[in-house]
């Protein structure tokens, strides 16, 4: 069988690919600045926890419809799906980031001649979308779609996290060693949500982003 889908998979979740991803903590900054976040026991009690509570039963089941209604070419209902993950943001930081990477990503796909990244307005754009899209055209399946999502947030939490608490890198490996069963779970657990339970409850990072508008000096732009 053909490994292009998975080389594919592995460019999109690459470190290397320009959305800006490393620039927003998504509230982390804030929870290492009042202490929540001191250790790294506390750096993976917060991004598993926020997997659980927020990745998992939002992004993972937002990102399941916007595949499927790209698979089926149906326009109004990736605008729907994108709309309400929008709308699901608590705070003005996490809606911008969303934005930002989406934006960001919808231009990488039109260079690479995906031209259904251009059919949704700029603002109307999320990460959940473009990614979406883009593990479409590359015919990859909802469960490697879904995982790979998921890894990428917490990738990007963990590499957050080793500059702001500070962590060594050694200690940022073992955290994502530790996340991968709870990954696995949460993944799969995504699959199940009904369109009535989408949703977040991680109300410390929601409270970490909205305080971190204000915070007086920061590294990251959420």
């Amino acid at each position: 069988m053909s490994q292009l889908p998975l080389l594919r998979l592995l460019h999109l979740a690459s470190p290397a690919l320009p959305i800006g991803g490393f620039h927003f903590s998504q509230g982390l900054e804030y929870a290492v600045e009042r202490g929540w976040v001191a250790d790294e026991a506390s750096t993976l009690d917060w991004i598993s926890g926020i997997a659980r509570t927020s990745v998992g039963t939002l992004d993972l089941p937002l990102v399941l419809r916007l595949h499927s209604a790209w698979f089926e070419s149906d326009l109004d209902a990736v605008k729907h799906w994108s709309d309400r993950l929008l709308a699901a943001r608590e705070t003005d930081e996490l809606r911008a980031e969303d934005r930002h990477l989406g934006a960001s990503l919808a231009r990488i796909l039109i260079d690479l001649k995906i031209a259904s990244a251009s059919e949704i307005e700029k603002e109307r754009a999320t990460f959940g979308s473009m990614f979406a899209l883009a593990c479409v055209r590359s015919n990859v399946a909802v469960a490697e779609t879904l995982s790979t999502y998921l890894w990428i947030c917490a990738e990007n939490q963990t590499l957050a996290a080793v500059k702001l608490v500070p962590l060594g890198q050694s200690a940022g490996q073992r955290i994502l060693h530790a996340l991968l069963p709870k990954l696995d779970e949460i993944a799969d657990a995504a699959i199940q949500v009904s369109d009535e339970q989408i949703g977040a409850s991680a109300l410390m990072q929601f409270f970490a982003s909205a305080r971190h508008e204000t915070q007086y000096t920061r590294l990251f732009r959420s």
